[in-house]
């Protein structure tokens, strides 16, 4: 088991460069931000929409197959397993679901009530193909009702997981703390600390990987010990468990201490003090494609995207 080749959950792919990496990471985190806030108030079509875009973009970038095989896939299994039980949970409407044409399709009317009850009669026999119960068999039960909240509850898990993570493939830590610092210079006239705010920020993502190998050996040597669960039975599992995340807590600690210590040595007082720059920043042609692509996408959104109520 490699967790940092299997499930390469927020590491950045060095190589291969492909047009995502070369896009600015401003437009980038702009897009990120547009994918997970177009998906409010817009409807079923949209949010699948959404899946079907971001499946687009990573084979359309090239990224290699064992790269994203593995996390889409088990991504997609996981979206597809909360589509089938959200499906046949109860929709929260506590009603008694009544067929809307009689019983009797074939009831004698009097001939003096039958000119008042035509067009009742021809109202019936527009609506006669609607069903608000789907599929029914025994005490499974799938409704419109929830079937909707299902598709929604599968496409927002997918997309605010995968888009965030191709983001984080697709952009090194420096060009997404150097992007946010840059938006968030107005936030300065608020006495905000946008580069502490920052600092923290790339500090945290360069932690992930820590977080990943220090998982990925526990893990290792609980399986090299070859340890007999069946007798050790629920207790035991559970306190070998807990012994195994009070390590990766100690061993996590002990990385945070041994990163402060490294910049305390190297003479760090305060971010402003010791910034650096990485990345310079600027807009290229591809960039504003991308920017006029993004009016478009949100002038989709806006017309055929939005819920009706």
């Amino acid at each position: 088991m490699d967790l940092l080749r299997s499930l390469p959950l927020g590491l950045y792919l060095e190589q291969p460069q492909t047009w995502l990496h070369k896009l600015d990471p401003r437009v980038k985190f702009i897009w990120l931000m547009s994918f997970l806030t177009t998906y409010v108030y817009a409807n079923n079509f949209w949010r699948v929409l959404l899946v079907v875009l971001l499946i687009f973009v990573t084979l359309a970038a090239q990224i290699p197959k064992r790269v994203w095989q593995q996390q889409m896939g088990w991504l997609l299994m996981l979206c597809f397993f909360v589509l089938a039980v959200a499906a046949v949970s109860p929709d929260g409407f506590s009603i008694k679901y009544q067929p809307r044409l009689p019983a009797y399709e074939h009831t004698i009317i009097p001939k003096s009530e039958a000119k008042p009850s035509t067009a009742l009669s021809s109202l019936l026999k527009n609506h006669s193909g609607y069903s608000y119960v789907l599929w029914e068999k025994g005490a499974i039960k799938v409704t419109r009702r929830s079937l909707e909240l299902a598709i929604a509850l599968s496409t927002i898990l997918f997309t605010v997981i995968y888009s965030t993570n191709l983001y984080l493939l697709t952009t090194a830590p420096e060009e997404i703390t150097a992007a946010i610092e840059d938006l968030m210079q107005p936030l300065r006239r608020f006495n905000l600390p946008v580069t502490e705010i920052t600092l923290t920020l790339t500090l945290s993502l360069r932690f992930i990987p820590l977080v990943l190998e220090e998982v990925q050996n526990l893990f290792r040597s609980v399986m090299t010990r070859a340890i007999n669960w069946k007798k050790l039975g629920l207790k035991g599992a559970v306190k070998v468990w807990m012994l195994v995340a009070e390590r990766l807590l100690e061993n996590l600690l002990l990385r945070a201490e041994q990163m402060a210590n490294a910049m305390m040595v190297r003479g760090f007082t305060s971010p402003n003090e010791h910034r650096v720059q990485w990345h310079e920043l600027r807009l290229t042609p591809k960039d504003w494609l991308a920017i006029v692509i993004l009016i478009f996408f949100w002038g989709l959104r806006l017309a055929i995207g939005t819920e009706i109520q």
